[in-house]
């Protein structure tokens, strides 16, 4: 359930329609005092439990639902959404408990990461951006630390729309659209991000998780297909392909 409607819209392994966009408002239910608590929230039994409110309890009963916890997802200190996960017998949650909050993170990790890319991909949009401004050196800044982030992102659906995400931004750059198309491994383009960003080879280590000797090789190997004989040279033919913005 995200917060920007408040409705549970997600649902998964239901019996019935009950919960099919119920409303939760802050504070009514479980999940309402998760939200205003900000905090999980479990009950063993959710029909006899005293420490929440009974607004919801006809849906609850129709799908059958017994115990039940409540994970936030907060961004940026905003509730942004709430994570159920219920039995139908009276059973102590244990281990769930756990699942449920590190699933939690997980979207949270995926809203700050969404909200990161189409902000810079709304920057990137504006109509003819100078090339010095701040906020175009802010979109590479940007996209370098992205770039870094995307090895580190286990789920791959979303690894792989965040790297779309870079690409459409360093598209969205190019200077020069009749400049050939440069296959470069995904590699080469994180170390020539830090590289544009300012970072020596050892800082381009250090942002990426790999040994110096490392990013010297993807360094060399992409100056090479680029053409360039500098790290200067080698940022600016990337720019002008579309593989940096």
């Amino acid at each position: 359930m995200e917060l920007k409607r408040p409705v549970c819209s997600e649902l998964s392994g239901t019996a019935t329609p009950a919960l099919s966009a119920l409303a939760v408002s802050s504070g009514n239910g479980l999940g309402g005092k998760a939200v205003a608590l900000a905090r999980p929230c479990a009950v063993t039994d959710y029909s006899t439990s005293r420490q929440i409110g009974h607004e919801y309890d006809v849906a609850v009963a129709t799908e059958g639902l017994c115990s039940v916890i409540a994970v936030t997802v907060v961004v940026r200190r905003r509730v942004r959404g709430v994570l159920y996960g219920a039995l139908r017998t009276a059973q102590p949650l244990g281990d769930r408990t756990l699942g449920a909050a590190v699933a939690a993170r997980d979207v949270e990790q995926a809203l700050v990461v969404r909200d990161e890319a189409q902000g810079l991909l709304s920057v990137a949009r504006e109509p003819e951006p100078a090339a010095g401004s701040p906020a175009w050196e802010e979109v590479r800044e940007a996209h370098g630390a992205l770039r870094a982030l995307a090895p580190r992102i286990v789920d791959p659906a979303l690894r792989a729309e965040l790297l779309e995400a870079c690409g459409r931004l360093a598209g969205a750059a190019a200077s020069d659209a009749r400049s050939p198309r440069v296959g470069l491994a995904p590699r080469e383009v994180d170390v020539l991000a830090c590289v544009a960003a300012g970072a020596t080879n050892g800082g381009a280590a250090e942002r990426l998780g790999l040994r110096p000797e490392t990013v010297k090789g993807y360094l060399r190997s992409a100056m090479r297909k680029l053409g360039a004989h500098t790290r200067l040279e080698a940022v600016v033919a990337a720019r002008r392909a579309g593989l940096l913005p």
